[in-house]
C-alpha cells in the first residue's frame, strides 16, 4: 500500500465560496459521526502493518480535530511521513514547536485565498481569517519548518497572481511556481445542489485558464510537448485506466474510498471496525475489481472512449460521480478546456474534436 488519504473531518473554520467540503466547524452533527481516536490509530496502524508511509490528513481543515495532536503523533510513531493539508488559519505556536520538535517529513501544504484582507475574506466568508492565516505562516517560518503555497483562483483574487507568485518564491522551500486550482469539483457528496451551482459559475471559462496556464508561453508549450509525447491517446472503454485502488482515502465517518472523489455507494466499504466493516486488506481487494469496469454510456464511448485528448481532460469516474452521479457521462467543461488548449496548441483545426482524429 503506497500511501493512504485520511479526511479527519469534513468541518472546516472558514466557509470558502467554492469548496466542496466544509461543514461548519461547529456542526455537532457531523463531529458526533466522525471516526474517534482510536479508530483513526487503527486504521494507521493497519496502513502501517501494509507497507504504508505516506499518509495525507486533510478535510474539511484537519487542525479542527481536537485530537489532532495525537492523531499526528500516532502516524509517526509508526514510522510514517505525514503531509499535512492545512488553511495555517488554526496553527498555533504549540502546534508549531510541535512540527519543528517531530518534522512531518513533508512539506505542509498551505491553500492561500489572497494576498490581502479583502480578497483573502471574500473567498473564506470567515472574518479575521486573513490575519489568521498570516499568524499560522509566520509561525511556521519563524520556527524554520518546511512548508510550500497554493492557491485557488477565484474572482476575489484572479488578479493577484503576481503578487502572490512573488511572495511565493519568498519561501525558503518552494523549489517552482505554485500550483492552482481552477476547474473545481463540485460536492462529490451529492447532497447541497445550492453549493454545486455556487461552484459551478466561479469555475474560469476555458478562455480565462488558458490566459493563466500560457503566462510562460514557451515554457508551457515546452511542457505540453513532453506532456503529449508521454499521455496523449484514446484510453478505450476501460473506466480506471488511472492508480485508484492501489491506495484509497477514508472519509471522515470511516468510510474507504478509492480516491478521494468517488463516494459511490457501491465502490465504498466501512473499516471502522464496528459491525459489519472490512480490514484495509480487505479493502484493497474490493478495489480490486475497479480494473475490470468498463464503460457503457454511449456518450462516453462515441466521445473519450475513442478521443487524443484523453490524457489531457481530465474527464475521470470520480469528475463524473461529482457532476451525474454516475462514473462514465462525459462533463462538458473539462472538455471544453481540453479542446480550448489543443486548439491553441495546434493539435486541433477550429472546427474538428479529439474523438473525430484517427491518431495524434
Amino acid at each position: 500500500m503506497g500511501h493512504l488519504d485520511i479526511e479527519l473531518t469534513e468541518r472546516c473554520n472558514n466557509d470558502c465560496i467554492h469548496c466542496c467540503i466544509n461543514r461548519p466547524a461547529g456542526d455537532a452533527e457531523a463531529q458526533a459521526r466522525e471516526m474517534t481516536t482510536d479508530q483513526v490509530g487503527n486504521i494507521l496502524r493497519q496502513a502501517s502493518d501494509l507497507g504504508c508511509m505516506l499518509v495525507r490528513f486533510t478535510g474539511g481543515e484537519p487542525l479542527v480535530r481536537a485530537d489532532f495532536e495525537e492523531l499526528y503523533l500516532n502516524a509517526r510513531r509508526l514510522g510514517m511521513k505525514v503531509l499535512l493539508f492545512t488553511n495555517a488559519c488554526l496553527i498555533t505556536p504549540h502546534l508549531a514547536d510541535l512540527f519543528t520538535r517531530i518534522p512531518p517529513l513533508e512539506p505542509i501544504e498551505i491553500t492561500v485565498y489572497g494576498m490581502c484582507r479583502e480578497s483573502y475574506e471574500a473567498v473564506t466568508r470567515s472574518p479575521g481569517s486573513f490575519a489568521s492565516f498570516q499568524h499560522g505562516v509566520n509561525l511556521l517560518l519563524e520556527r524554520r519548518v518546511p512548508f510550500i503555497v497554493k492557491s485557488a483562483l477565484l474572482p476575489p483574487n484572479r488578479n493577484e497572481i503576481d503578487a502572490f507568485e512573488a511572495w511565493a518564491k519568498t519561501i525558503p522551500w518552494m523549489t517552482g511556481p505554485p500550483g492552482y486550482s481552477m476547474l473545481f469539483d463540485l460536492r462529490n457528496r451529492r447532497d447541497d445542489a445550492d453549493r454545486n451551482r455556487l461552484i459551478k459559475s466561479l469555475r474560469p471559462s476555458p478562455e480565462e485558464v488558458l490566459a493563466v496556464l500560457t503566462r510562460d508561453e514557451p515554457a508551457y508549450r515546452r511542457d505540453m510537448a513532453e506532456f503529449a509525447a508521454k499521455f496523449m491517446g484514446p484510453a478505450g472503454d476501460k473506466l480506471f485506466a488511472c492508480g485508484a485502488g492501489h491506495g484509497m482515502c477514508i472519509d471522515a465517518y470511516g468510510r474507504a474510498q478509492p480516491c478521494m472523489g468517488i463516494r459511490m455507494p457501491e465502490l465504498t466499504c466501512d473499516v471502522t471496525g464496528v459491525g459489519s466493516y472490512l480490514s484495509l486488506r480487505e479493502a484493497l481487494d474490493f478495489f480490486d475489481r475497479l480494473s475490470r469496469l468498463h464503460a457503457a454510456n454511449p456518450a462516453y464511448l462515441r466521445r473519450c472512449a475513442v478521443c487524443i485528448l484523453k490524457g489531457l481532460c481530465e474527464q475521470c469516474p470520480a469528475k463524473s460521480w461529482g457532476e451525474h452521479g454516475n462514473l462514465d457521462t462525459p462533463v462538458e467543461y473539462l472538455c471544453e478546456v481540453a479542446h480550448a488548449q489543443a486548439r491553441y496548441l495546434g493539435w486541433l483545426v477550429e472546427e474538428k474534436y479529439g474523438w473525430e482524429i484517427d491518431g495524434f
